[in-house]
């Protein structure tokens, strides 16, 4: 897989999230002015990629946890200390957990917060 693309409303508000909580590098923003569609690529250890995009009069449905399409995106974060650690922040920064940490059924130590606009992040080790 070459990278994941995500549309979001408030782009500099998606990539802040993904620099600051998950290490994200990010790269210089493009610009279409005939269509105003603008994006930016992340980059995260180990090489994946997440493109961030927006552009005018999108459709913004409501994102139920459980619908058809992508479900999550996961970061393994190395341990379940840093599991724990890096949930707590994202409460204190006011994002929602919709479950964990915890220790799922098929023995993943994880958490799932409700990230930029509604997209579910899964925290992994």
């Amino acid at each position: 897989m070459e990278h994941v693309a995500l549309y979001v409303n408030d782009l500099e508000g998606a990539r802040d999230f993904f620099v600051r909580f998950f290490g994200a590098v990010a790269g210089d923003g493009y610009h279409n002015p005939r269509t105003g569609f603008r994006s930016y690529f992340l980059t995260f250890d180990g090489g994946a990629r997440l493109e961030v995009m927006t552009k005018p009069d999108m459709t913004d449905a409501e994102k139920g946890l459980a619908r058809t399409g992508w479900a999550h995106l996961a970061f393994a974060v190395g341990s379940e200390a840093e599991v724990d650690r890096l949930t707590a922040e994202l409460v204190a920064a006011g994002y929602e957990v919709v479950s964990g940490p915890r220790t799922t059924g098929d023995g993943y130590y994880e958490s799932c917060v409700l990230g930029p606009e509604g997209n579910q992040v899964e925290i992994t080790v």
